[in-house]
């Protein structure tokens, strides 16, 4: 379980003031010294993760924030890396103080959070300083937070209540978050699925990359059946087979190769679409492409990948992918690139966004760069929908989701 991803778990994070307590409720949670505690406001600058299993629920990932009431140029920054943290939170933990009533503060961040649909609880820590008398329950009361959210009291000194906090944490995150599979609608028990995985200089040595990885235990979670072979054997692979596959998983470099070798009728998509369904709305992607074709000589398009890697000397989204779109609009295009975290706030220059297939990034930061493009009127695409439109197959790489998608097989072929 501790090999699971960060972007495949539940991003639980805490927020509030200086000095409320996250770091020191952060290290109770986890039961480790994660985060730096002081007594001196403003000890946390950066936000600190911290990944662990929390049974039932599963594997999950702790975020520690800067104070949202910090001060100064760097306060300033401070609050904006907290702030970002927003955009990959599942649930959070509104965190208060007897010290540090309910105020404009929290009600707004609490109206971001409704605003976003993130689910929180707020959590009433330093409750050893309560003396008997609970005076701030009673003034949440009269302004309503309490009705909007659950209110959890710990003391992360004394260790009462964090006991109730993780209890609450399991409840919300199994009934208030939605939750996405892989192969949902696609793969049954006791289909056969082929995966095409090549083993390129892209490849890492000696293992599978994540994505093909993740996409094979979901075969055989389902009680399907998996064959792995590489572009170059797949016909031979196909001739061996006494009944077609239920689908083929390609890698999308090999599209045009694996589509020119499969039977029509063989049901064909890629790893990247799979992921742009499972991280983000696969219909707004599909709708992006059409923009390719109103591209002009001179326009930018912006290449965003969620990881960084060394790349080769023909890496997918500094090389091939403008390679191709340029011979396939014949237009002299711009591209810049970014990764990681990092992503362009100033979004109008461009005329396009081509984003990778996002295995590194969890649903609710895919689903803020689609909107937050959608708000800047910037169509965005994703590398595996981008390549089988370029492969002239993008229908026929959709068929499995036509139902969602409203495609017919009359279009696709």
């Amino acid at each position: 379980m501790n090999g699971v991803p960060r972007s495949d778990r539940l991003h639980i994070a805490l927020f509030g003031r200086r000095n409320v307590g996250k770091s020191s409720l952060i290290n109770a949670l986890t039961g480790q010294d994660v985060a730096v505690v002081s007594a001196v406001p403003g000890t946390t600058t950066d936000p600190v993760y911290k990944s662990m299993e929390l049974l039932p629920l599963g594997p999950v990932v702790f975020i520690d924030t800067p104070g949202l009431d910090d001060d100064g140029v760097l306060g300033r920054l401070r609050i904006e890396k907290a702030k970002a943290v927003l955009r990959k939170t599942d649930l959070a933990l509104v965190v208060i103080t007897p010290a540090n009533l309910w105020g404009p503060l929290e009600e707004e961040l609490t109206a971001v959070l409704a605003q976003k649909e993130i689910p929180y609880l707020i959590v009433l820590n330093k409750s050893d300083r309560l003396g008997g008398k609970d005076e701030l329950s009673e003034e949440l009361w009269k302004n309503g937070a309490l009705s909007r959210a659950p209110l959890v009291k710990t003391s992360a000194l004394t260790g009462a209540g964090v006991a109730d906090l993780l209890a609450a944490l399991v409840e919300h995150g199994k009934t208030g978050v939605k939750q996405r599979s892989l192969l949902d609608g696609l793969v049954k028990a006791g289909d056969l699925v082929m995966l095409v995985t090549p083993l390129d200089r892209a490849a890492p040595k000696g293992r599978l990359i994540l994505p093909q990885q993740q996409v094979l235990r979901a075969i055989l979670d389902r009680g399907a059946v998996a064959l792995v072979t590489q572009e170059t054997e797949l016909a031979r692979a196909l001739d061996q087979l006494a009944s077609p596959p239920a689908l083929v998983i390609t890698d999308s470099r090999v599209f045009g190769q694996v589509a020119a070798v499969l039977p029509n009728d063989v049901p064909l998509t890629s790893f990247s679409i799979i992921y742009a369904r499972y991280k983000g709305n696969l219909s707004q992607f599909y709708q992006a492409v059409q923009a390719i074709q109103d591209l002009n000589d001179g326009d930018r398009v912006l290449v965003a990948e969620g990881c960084t890697h060394h790349r080769q000397e023909d890496d997918i989204g500094t090389v091939q992918i403008p390679k191709l779109l340029r011979a396939r609009t014949g237009r002299q295009l711009i591209f810049d690139h970014v990764s990681g975290d990092f992503f362009k706030e100033d979004l109008a220059r461009y005329k396009m966004i081509i984003h990778c297939g996002a295995c590194m990034l969890n649903q609710r930061e895919v689903e803020y760069r689609q909107d937050f493009a959608a708000d800047k009127g910037v169509p965005m695409v994703n590398y595996g929908v981008l390549l089988a439109y370029l492969h002239g197959i993008l229908e026929r790489a959709l068929m499995p989701f036509a139902v969602e998608l409203g495609i017919t097989k009359e279009v696709a072929q």
